[in-house]
């Protein structure tokens, strides 16, 4: 019926950002730079919206941030969720994974985590020593919690690591994650706690050069004919064709093409409620209510 009318009947996905600080630095984000003002769902005005979930027929709800772990009592509303039969997925930096072990694997179904790359670019990129490391003990935690809880990785294709683009993917093997997926960086928005747009030196910082796009379509061409294994088990979770999407992204933004047609259903399947309990279509719209 969503795709039908232009009233919305159902939202399964729910993108829940319960607390609004986060624990690294990360170039290509600046949520942390309001960490000093800090914003938190409380677990008691997520639930009383409850009745709502169930009658919008929401399936999925992911724990977004900041960092949804740094939240009081996080753990409450996952109980609550996982009792709605809800798929809880829980997006974190990884810091806090090994404190919080044993209550993840019980109340969500998996972990994202954030993986930037091989140790020394994954610390340089979160600007937090010892990050990988950290996240590592954190998925060995779960790992021993419940050996076969499912965590993935995600990964930012930008300027300081798209050239470890296959170390990245052996750091998530050797994490022992079970799938690896990648994105382009966002420069242009206001998302991510950006009042106004980055500059152009902002964007330079982080955006591929269009000299970069094309080294890093020859890296994924490369990657694919020496290691096609890693796309057909799907470890990788984007296939070669929709991976070139991010080179072909960091062109347009140089001026040098077009921008990919993308049809986002984002608005007819989803939406996003921020640490203050603003409602948004997604991330990179205004808000809409609260």
């Amino acid at each position: 019926l969503n795709n039908l009318t232009h009233r919305l009947h159902e939202v399964p996905v729910l993108v829940v950002m319960p607390h609004s600080r986060c624990n690294c630095r990360c170039v290509m984000c600046d949520i942390w730079k309001a960490n000093q003002t800090k914003t938190e769902l409380s677990a008691e005005d997520l639930l009383q919206h409850v009745n709502a979930f169930q009658k919008l027929g929401v399936k999925h709800v992911a724990l977004s941030g900041g960092e949804a772990l740094m939240h009081r009592n996080l753990f409450v509303l996952c109980k609550e969720l996982q009792r709605l039969r809800i798929h809880v997925s829980l997006l974190s930096t990884g810091l806090l994974l090994k404190t919080h072990a044993r209550d993840i694997v019980t109340n969500c179904n998996e972990v994202i985590v954030s993986l930037d790359g091989p140790s020394h670019i994954h610390d340089a990129i979160r600007n937090i020593p010892a990050a990988y490391e950290k996240m590592q003990e954190g998925v060995r935690a779960l790992r021993q919690e419940s050996p076969a809880f499912r965590i993935t990785g995600r990964s930012v294709i930008q300027k300081a690591n798209y050239r470890a683009l296959e170390e990245t993917i052996d750091a998530a093997l050797e994490l022992q994650l079970d799938q690896i997926s990648f994105l382009a960086a966002d420069v242009s928005s206001t998302a991510f706690n950006r009042p106004d747009p980055w500059n152009a030196a902002q964007q330079d910082a982080v955006a591929l050069s269009h000299e970069e796009a094309l080294q890093l379509r020859q890296i994924i061409r490369k990657l694919t004919d020496t290691r096609n294994d890693l796309f057909d088990r799907r470890f990788v979770a984007e296939s070669p064709q929709k991976l070139l999407r991010i080179p072909a992204y960091y062109e347009a933004l140089a001026g040098k093409s077009s921008f990919p047609k993308v049809v986002c259903n984002a608005p007819w399947v989803s939406a996003v409620v921020e640490s203050n309990g603003d409602i948004l279509p997604c991330y990179f719209h205004p808000a809409y209510g609260n």
